[in-house]
């Protein structure tokens, strides 16, 4: 007797395919990237309502007064905050099988084997897209892009618009950016030296890491480029050197650990092939300052309710995983990048 081929048995096996591998997309995009792993990690992954993201700023203080006896005590007007705004991104990933290749694997092992395969290349396009995303300015696609570390952290910190606010003026919303080679518009690290490498990586950091900190905050988190990995890495003997494996080593990065100017600090190598690492660089990140913003309905779910959708004009059925958010940034004091723009000098 012959097969009978039901489209309706084949979407609803392609649904319970996605459906089986969707609830751990958030973990395959975290653990693909050392950021969203610590960000996760400390509970910064929160979700959003609203047309737009808002994040409280405190962008003044009240100013505290002695007084003695009968002096009037001031309590004047004072702006103690605002709001930095962020328009949320879209971006989904298709996965989408044509009849012919369903019909062609027929039989449930052959056919999950190639569900398996069009759902392994569609999350490692998860992956890449949003780790592409979180090094960018947010500027592709027509500024539809998440708006990552080239914006949040940018190497010009006083001019350009984030978060609705403009850098040129709003003086607290700056980062700041560190030159081993004392480029113009940069604070140079010349007086250690003019190239980072294992004699000034040390020296570098600790002067960057006493001026960008105030009690307890500072940034906890370094990625760093192969250039400056290697360059720490050389100026740690075995003895000294701090392995990471208590966190983001045991989830496979390149992980080390920062102690120095009184601090301690994640060190995580993130670069190789096809990397979107800028090479020569080290970012800073106090990922107490940042979130990831997420709409609780699109947070790497199913686009499509049910069993996926058979487009009208192909005898195919697609599905799409999407994602809907931003990431946002609530103090840019403690954050800061350091480069090495002529490596050469």
């Amino acid at each position: 007797m012959p097969n009978i081929t039901s489209n309706s048995t084949y979407q609803q096996i392609f649904s319970m395919a996605v459906e089986e591998r969707s609830t751990s997309y958030q973990d395959l995009v975290s653990n693909n990237n050392a950021l969203l792993t610590v960000l996760r990690r400390k509970g910064a992954w929160k979700s959003y309502s609203g047309p737009r993201i808002r994040e409280t700023l405190q962008v003044g203080k009240q100013v505290a007064q002695w007084y003695a006896g009968y002096d009037q005590l001031l309590n004047p007007a004072i702006d103690l905050f605002n709001d930095a705004y962020f328009d949320p991104k879209m971006v989904v990933v298709p996965i989408i099988l044509s009849m012919q290749e369903i019909l062609n694997n027929q039989g449930e092992s052959q056919l999950m084997d190639v569900f398996d395969a069009y759902m392994e290349a569609a999350e490692k396009s998860l992956e890449d897209t949003m780790d592409a995303g979180l090094f960018s300015d947010g500027t592709a696609n027509g500024g539809k892009q998440i708006t990552g570390l080239a914006a949040a952290i940018p190497l010009t910190t006083t001019s350009g618009t984030y978060g609705g606010l403009d850098r040129a003026t709003a003086t607290i919303w700056r980062t700041s950016t560190y030159d081993a080679s004392a480029g113009a518009g940069y604070i140079s690290l010349s007086a250690i030296g003019t190239q980072v490498n294992k004699d000034t990586i040390r020296p570098m950091l600790n002067k960057i890491m006493t001026d960008r900190s105030r009690g307890r905050d500072h940034a906890d988190l370094l990625l760093m480029s192969p250039e400056h990995y290697a360059a720490y890495d050389a100026a740690t003997i075995a003895i000294q050197r701090q392995t990471n494996e208590t966190s983001l080593g045991k989830l496979g990065f390149s992980a080390l650990e920062y102690i120095g100017g009184g601090k301690r600090a994640e060190i995580v190598l993130d670069g190789g092939i096809g990397s979107n690492m800028p090479a020569n660089t080290t970012f800073g990140i106090d990922t107490d300052s940042l979130r990831l913003r997420y709409h609780p309905n699109r947070n790497f779910d199913r686009v499509f309710d049910g069993e996926g959708q058979m487009p009208i004009d192909k005898d195919a059925i697609a599905q799409f995983i999407g994602w809907m958010g931003e990431l946002t940034m609530v103090n840019p004091l403690f954050n800061w990048r350091m480069i090495d723009s002529n490596p050469a000098a």
